[in-house]
This record gives C-alpha cells, sequence and structure tokens, in this order.
C-alpha cells in the first residue's frame, strides 16, 4: 500500500475514533465539592467485570486512592448526579461510591475483580495525572487506556497494551504484594435498574457489607 495511502488510513481511523469519544468537563466548583480523601494508604485498583461462566473480560477500570480517591472508568456508562465527571475520571469516591459502582457492574452474568497495589502518595498522584492526560476514551477502549496511563506511572511501565481486560489483569496479578476481592450477587443482567436505583436514592448504600435499600 502506497505511504500516502497508509497514512491517510491512520488519520481517518484517528478520526473516526475521536468521534466515538464522549468529552465530558465537570466544573472546578463541582470537583471542589465532590473531592474525598480516604483515609486508606495509597493505592492503585484494577477493577476488572468477568463473564459468568465463560470468563470473558467485559470491562477495566482504575481506582486511585492519592491525594483525593478517583475511578478512571474509560469508555464506562456508571454515572451518579453526585458524582463530577472528566473524560472517564470520576471524581469523589467515597466508600459507598465505591460500592455503588461495584454493585452496577457485579450482577449474576459478571462478578468484579478489585485487585490493589498499594504505593507511595507519590507515586498515586502520578497516576492520577496520567488517567486525567488520557482524554475521553472510544467505545471498548477501556484495557487499551487503561494500559496506557498505567504505563506512564513510576513502576507500572510494563502494563501490556490491547483491548483484553484479562490479559491487563493477569499481568496486575504479577505486580509485588497485589491484594484481591472478588465481588459478586444475584442482580439481574440488566444493571440499568440498578443505575435508576442509585439515583433515586432507592439504594441507599451498604453497611456492614450488606446492601441496603431504602424502605417501601
Amino acid at each position: 500500500m502506497p505511504m500516502k495511502r497508509r497514512a491517510f488510513l491512520a488519520l481517518s481511523l484517528t478520526a473516526a475514533l475521536a468521534a466515538c469519544a464522549e468529552p465530558r468537563w465537570a466544573d472546578d466548583e463541582a470537583l471542589r465539592r465532590a473531592r474525598f480523601v480516604s483515609n486508606e494508604p495509597p493505592s492503585i485498583t484494577l477493577f476488572t467485570v468477568i463473564g459468568i461462566p465463560r470468563g470473558e473480560g467485559g470491562h477495566s477500570a482504575l481506582m486511585i486512592n492519592g491525594s483525593q480517591r478517583v475511578i478512571y472508568d474509560p469508555a464506562g456508562s456508571w454515572e451518579h448526579p453526585q458524582i463530577p465527571e472528566r473524560n472517564d475520571v470520576l471524581y469523589g469516591i467515597t466508600d459507598n461510591f465505591k460500592r455503588f459502582y461495584i454493585d452496577y457492574h457485579a450482577r449474576e452474568t459478571y462478578w468484579v475483580a478489585e485487585d490493589t497495589v498499594f504505593v507511595s502518595r507519590e507515586v498515586a498522584d502520578a497516576a492520577i495525572r496520567a488517567v486525567e492526560a488520557q482524554g475521553a476514551s472510544p467505545k471498548s477502549y477501556c484495557a487499551v487506556n487503561s494500559g496506557q496511563a498505567l504505563q506512564n506511572v513510576p513502576g507500572f511501565e510494563g502494563a501490556p497494551g490491547g483491548f483484553s481486560p484479562l490479559k491487563l489483569r493477569q499481568w496486575f496479578l504479577t505486580l509485588p504484594g497485589v491484594q484481591s476481592k472478588r465481588h459478586q450477587d444475584g442482580d439481574p443482567a440488566n444493571n440499568h435498574d440498578v443505575l435508576l436505583r442509585q439515583k433515586d436514592g432507592s439504594i441507599e448504600g451498604y453497611r456492614n457489607g450488606q446492601l441496603v435499600r431504602a424502605p417501601g
């Protein structure tokens, strides 16, 4: 294929992908109000949504606990009126909103792997800057952009590229000191109803590890 033709196709693909991305930009005041600082040690967590029963990878996301706690949810669909977003970075991730996020993805057809590596505050904040620099993600680019962001974080430079959430998780599990949790529940396969309950307040949150639903 001629060089000019290849260059044209590459530019066309880049433009098409950019068109699929959905940029969002919450204002500074919204971020200031939502900011949450956790008392837990600084860490980087990889969430992987995995299918039941076949074990296919459905989604990748990163939760970073540094000078504040955020979730990087590239090409993700979870949202909440109290959570401001800038290009796939979700701010104000309290313990309850973390559980909301997990509950949205964990259902009868998917479970959620929560894999965490503890890092220094400097490394965690470098990870926050890395995800903030990624920009809005095209659909299906959750593992690609999560891996790219990690490649810019000290100690995580070996993160793989590619579209497979499972391959990204397999690499993450090789990191020293990784701690893993499994989240699974029997919610219906359609997570739309879970999202609506979270937004309208009929899910209040979690208490002692159990989901609490508002009465009535």
